[in-house]
């Protein structure tokens, strides 16, 4: 079997757990509206703690690792054209549930979500770790899993297969600790 056969059978299985009840928690955390409002809490929380000055940086910066997370994978999207599982032939003859109007995206490689979310999470995490005087590890744990459940909904909602997001996971992670990482820098120089 290969990769991507391998691929197109752990999506099926997960997305067939779905029900009606998980098809509205999914939609829920994959509408990218409902993350506005939580970002700019989180932007507050950053400021107030950094302080000003290193908190507009770090903010700064989780601009740029969203920027940088949505605007390559959407570039490569359209370069390597792979298709969602809603819209593959052997998933929607094999019972691919499809929750979610996909609309005129039809491609899915590598998925957007997940890596803006883990680079918004590992950003921020690292951003957060500026201020020396206090623990983030609940927010740690609470920033991963949210973004660990916005990248199964995308399986379960059949917008990506489990590789899509497996990639987006792991190019939003990097993009996020890079980024982090010259903010660091930029810091220590101010």
């Amino acid at each position: 079997m290969s990769i991507i056969e391998l691929d197109k059978h752990v999506t099926l299985w997960l997305n067939t757990l779905g029900n009606p009840a998980t098809d509205a928690v999914s939609l829920f955390l994959s509408d990218s509206r409902i993350w506005f409002p939580a970002y700019a809490v989180i932007m507050g929380i950053m400021i107030w703690r950094l302080g000003w000055k290193k908190g507009l940086i770090v903010v700064a910066s989780l601009f740029v690792t969203v920027l940088l997370t949505d605007q390559i994978s959407a570039y490569i999207k359209d370069g390597i054209e792979r298709l969602r599982p809603a819209y593959d032939a052997w998933m929607v003859a094999n019972g691919v549930r499809c929750p979610l109007s996909h609309g005129s995206y039809f491609f899915g490689f590598f998925s957007g979500h997940a890596s803006n979310t883990f680079g918004f999470a590992v950003a921020s995490v690292m951003g957060f770790r500026n201020d020396k005087k206090h623990s983030y590890s609940a927010y740690t744990a609470g920033v991963m899993i949210w973004a660990v459940l916005v990248c199964l909904s995308r399986v379960m909602l059949a917008a990506h297969y489990v590789g899509d997001v497996l990639v987006g996971v792991c190019f939003g992670s990097l993009i996020g600790a890079a980024v982090a990482y010259l903010t660091r820098l930029i810091i220590k120089r101010v």
